[in-house]
């Protein structure tokens, strides 16, 4: 047996608390914008009215159906780290950058707003990819790069949608 390894110190997946903090840091940032942007795309689900009425209360739906999804694997990943993930809307307003918003806009506005959401979440992603990459967290890694992915395709959906 190797002797170093008989004297490790035993860590979580074998990676240092601080390793641990980082990862699980940048998956917070992204939990508390993802949970936002989520209430957001029930509101505009829920409000959405005018002659895009059923193009938009459908997508809105599709939309918050996945993100429910990605929220759930964001806090149980944070979870295999042994860490807590925010969970209180409390803490995601403290935390996050997407904002509220109100509920009677303009359909358009909705959609601005959502593709608005969007930069900002990619951009929390890209942080969250760099710090897994940096501890060699591969399945965060990959995790996050599959929903940058969708995104990148929400986005130039809805940016085709308002340039009708």
């Amino acid at each position: 047996m190797d002797n170093r390894l008989a004297k490790a110190k035993p860590m979580k997946l074998g990676w240092s608390p601080e390793e641990v903090e980082r990862i699980s840091h940048a998956l917070n940032e992204v939990l508390a914008n993802y949970s936002v942007h989520y209430q957001k795309l029930r509101n505009y689900h829920w409000n959405v009215k005018g002659s895009d009425f059923f193009d938009l209360h459908e997508q809105f739906e599709e939309l918050y159906t996945e993100t429910l999804v990605n929220i759930d694997e964001l806090a149980e990943r944070i979870r295999v780290f042994g860490q807590t993930p925010l969970s209180t809307l409390k803490d995601y307003l403290k935390v996050s950058t997407i904002k509220e918003t109100g509920t009677d806009l303009e359909s358009s506005t909705m959609v601005r707003e959502v593709l608005g959401d969007f930069t900002i979440l990619l951009h929390f992603m890209a942080d969250a990819v760099h710090a897994a990459a940096e501890q060699g967290d591969s399945g965060t890694e990959e995790m996050i790069k599959k929903f940058i992915n969708k995104l990148e395709k929400h986005h130039w959906m809805l940016t085709a949608f308002l340039a009708k």
